[in-house]
């Protein structure tokens, strides 16, 4: 703290004028003394507590402070000086005056408290001539007093712009931290801030993948991409988990790697909770935001003469900083190191499945109708050839990532179980002529006689025999049956 602060220049006040008449309190004067004692004390030399200069205090001073520090259980607080009767007031500004104030602000957000006032004061000079415009220093205090500070433009006028302020200005913010290492893992993309040159000889702006644990702030891996696609997220989350194992809960916000249908399939197969932050809300994910700053003012700063840089060096570089600087250096908020916190902190990860296992359950599933002619699907613009013992199925459920076709997988979506691989058409192979034959579906049973007349029909005769009646019908010459003349 400053020795300029209003607040400690109170004390140190206080505390000079109680070494001024400390004395007087330890021996108090006897009968006429008194005015002796405070003639020769108004001799004497100070250093003023802000300057350091020498001052003296005159005999009333000196006699005012003697009274008030006997008369008082605590001397120095009985020094120390009392805020002004107006401090914290600002001039009654008129109704008026507020109104067109309050109508420019909320209509101008980013303007400066000096833009607001010019302004204020050309609109007040017509509605109100006989009155003295406000000053800058009497507005400026009216807009601090009621939170009206200023604010940016967003760059964007849409419905979730416009929520996510409304929401800001009605709902407070605060920092939060949960209790154990994999509660929570907050994910998120960085646009790197030089241009790498890739294998292809071209020079792009790399994607920096970064998730660190809420609970020990340890970061559980870094990667640079060329891209930030579902395909990339997706590659580095997986090492992640292998890593520091499986979270309960993890945070990103609302990208579009964040918002594909493999990236949130896979989360919900393998159990854990997915928390989006809210939109235009990145202050959520602020544990990780927060971080970039590091990268950029150590790890860049650090490359910034390497030329070309390339992604391989980028991605060995950021490795190294972060496992033998970042995660074993004291972090100030927690006060320990990120790698201490994580071994000494109550975990609760869960074990992570196999390689195979985790890119079987980033993927997608849909539905599709095969084609009866031939037993295929169409899956983007490859057609995939259905094992003919499924040729019954009209629609099929299918489980694949769109990046990778390599592996589709047809399911069984009441039972949720995988029930084959299917693999592309391939027609050159086709072209030899040989067929399988039809795999059995289901079981004929054995042939057997002939059985006559059906059930029904018998029935039918017997019940229209039993009435008694005759056919109801009359039949021709030519249907009389044949007889034998002689």
């Amino acid at each position: 703290m400053s020795s300029h602060d209003p607040v400690l220049l109170r004390d140190r006040w206080a505390r000079l004028r109680f070494v001024v008449v400390g004395p007087l309190l330890v021996a108090p004067p006897t009968g006429g003394e008194l005015k002796a004692a405070l003639t020769e004390l108004s001799k004497k030399f100070w250093e003023h507590p802000r300057t350091k200069e020498r001052v003296r205090f005159g005999y009333s001073t000196l006699e005012k402070w003697f009274y008030l520090a006997k008369a008082s259980d605590d001397p120095v607080g009985a020094l120390r000086e009392r805020p002004r009767g107006t401090a914290g007031r600002t001039k009654v500004l008129s109704a008026a005056t507020i109104e067109a104030l309050r109508t420019l602000y909320f209509a101008n957000t980013n303007w400066s408290a000096k833009l607001l006032v010019d302004n204020l004061r050309v609109v007040m000079a017509e509605a109100e001539p006989d009155r003295p415009t406000p000053s800058y220093a009497t507005v400026c205090r009216y807009l601090k007093r009621h939170g009206l500070r200023r604010r940016p433009l967003p760059t964007r006028d849409t419905d979730g712009t416009r929520a996510a302020r409304e929401r800001i200005d009605t709902r407070e913010i605060r920092s939060y931290e949960l209790d154990a290492f994999g509660a929570l893992y907050h994910a998120d993309f960085h646009d790197g801030s030089r241009l790498v040159l890739t294998k292809s000889g071209d020079l792009i702006k790399p994607q920096l993948f970064g998730c660190v644990d809420d609970h020990s702030r340890l970061i559980c891996h870094l990667q640079w991409y060329t891209h930030e696609a579902a395909e990339d997220f997706v590659h580095a989350l997986a090492q992640v988990f292998q890593k520091r194992h499986l979270p309960r809960a993890l945070m990103t916000d609302n990208g579009p790697a964040m918002k594909s249908g493999e990236f949130q399939e896979g989360l919900a197969r393998l159990g854990i909770v997915f928390n989006p932050t809210l939109e235009y809300c990145a202050f959520m994910n602020g544990k990780i935001e927060t971080f970039w700053a590091q990268v950029e003012g150590r790890v860049m700063a650090m490359l910034q003469h390497v030329q070309p840089l390339t992604l391989e060096v980028l991605n060995r570089a950021t490795q190294a900083w972060v496992e033998m600087e970042y995660n074993r250096k004291i972090h100030t908020e927690i006060a320990t190191t990120p790698l201490n916190r994580y071994l000494t902190a109550r975990n609760v990860t869960r074990e992570c499945p196999g390689s195979e296992a985790l890119r079987a359950a980033f993927r997608i599933q849909i539905t599709r109708r095969q084609r009866q002619s031939d037993g295929t699907i169409q899956l983007g613009s490859k057609r995939f050839e259905i094992p003919n013992r499924y040729r019954h199925f009209q629609t099929l459920s299918l489980r694949y990532a769109r990046w990778d076709l390599s592996r589709v997988d047809l399911v069984d979506p009441a039972t949720d179980t995988i029930l084959c691989a299917i693999y592309p058409l391939d027609k050159l192979a086709n072209a030899d002529g040989h067929r399988r034959t039809f795999e059995t579906i289901e079981r004929a049973p054995a042939p057997m006689e002939p059985p006559g007349m059906a059930p029904l029909m018998k029935k039918l005769l017997a019940d229209y025999a039993a009435t008694g009646l005759p056919p109801a019908y009359l039949p021709t010459d030519r249907d009389a049956p044949a007889t034998d003349e002689k």
